[in-house]
């Protein structure tokens, strides 16, 4: 199909999927309305629902519908949306990616998720597939932690430049060779955005178009404040800033982004429930420390 392009960048969004305290089998539509205009409101430049922080994975295929078409119609245009479309199956991913499309989304982001580990022509296949299949753009998702597979930066930017719909890279190994090695390819022109938290000053620094990140829904105004002080060339005052970051950024990835945000909501007042088993939320310590990270941050 015929791209759709549309631009986006800076502060991507990731909200978490909030169940009901009470039921944690049913979605609480009111909370995620909540986090979305917190997260819009600070001034994010995207929403990004059903990565890994919206718990995409454990949700059903009814679920996931309620999610990306109550985020598609809330958001209702103020900010693009991304929604993420991984699944097993090939023919799975195209039928959440068509959904997400008929329901308004900017664009899609997809991992190559598998039960068995995949060759390159495999993932290709795949991708190429669900870019032929929508007339969306496509950002391919870069994640090797979660999925066992690793593209590298020749991969990806051969997928973008032979791939119509495919547009975008967001690159989460950590590694910040890689992101210098996509500008080198592509002489600046590839839109790559950083999955890493701890990269984030370093990454944009490299010339990443985005930092797609969790955060937001914890302390948006900050996220927001250091991504307009690195952006606009106050080299200090965003290295300042990410200093006082760093310590809560390290926090959410390295105990599970579900638990950590969902916990880190809870301590500010906002209920969105637990994550869905076999997650399991923070024990009280680890809530302890999460609770002082936030108030260092904000």
């Amino acid at each position: 199909m015929e791209c759709t392009l549309t631009t986006i960048s800076g502060i991507v969004a990731y909200p978490v999927t909030p169940f009901d305290n009470r039921d944690p089998d049913t979605i609480n539509v009111d909370i995620l309305h909540l986090l979305l205009d917190r997260m819009i409101d600070a001034g994010v430049d995207a929403i990004a629902p059903l990565g890994s922080t919206g718990e995409s994975a454990y949700l059903d295929h009814n679920e996931w519908i309620t999610v990306a078409t109550e985020t598609i119609q809330h958001t209702d245009g103020r900010v693009p949306t991304v929604v993420g479309v991984s699944d097993l199956t090939t023919a799975g991913t195209i039928r959440r990616a068509q959904i997400a499309e008929r329901l308004g989304a900017t664009a899609v982001m997809a991992l190559p998720t598998s039960y068995w580990r995949l060759t390159e022509e495999e993932v290709r296949l795949h991708f190429t597939t669900l870019a032929e299949s929508i007339g969306i753009p496509v950002m391919v998702y870069n994640n090797p932690a979660t999925t066992g597979i690793d593209m590298t930066a020749e991969f990806l930017f051969d997928l973008v430049t032979t791939v119509e719909n495919i547009t975008m890279v967001k690159e989460s190994t950590g590694d910040i060779a890689r992101m210098h090695r996509l500008n080198e390819l592509s002489g600046n022109t590839l839109a790559f955005f950083n999955g890493s938290n701890p990269l984030a000053q370093r990454a944009f620094q490299a010339g990443a178009a985005g930092w797609c990140t969790a955060a937001p829904c914890l302390i948006p105004h900050r996220i927001v404040e250091f991504h307009h002080a690195i952006t606009t060339g106050r080299e200090d005052e965003a290295a300042e800033l990410f200093d006082r970051l760093r310590p809560l950024l390290d926090m959410i990835v390295s105990r599970g982004l579900p638990a950590t945000i969902k916990a880190g909501l809870r301590s500010v007042g906002v209920e969105a429930g637990t994550p869905r088993r076999p997650l399991l939320p923070l024990d009280e310590p680890e809530t302890t420390r999460l609770e002082e990270l936030i108030a260092a941050c904000r």
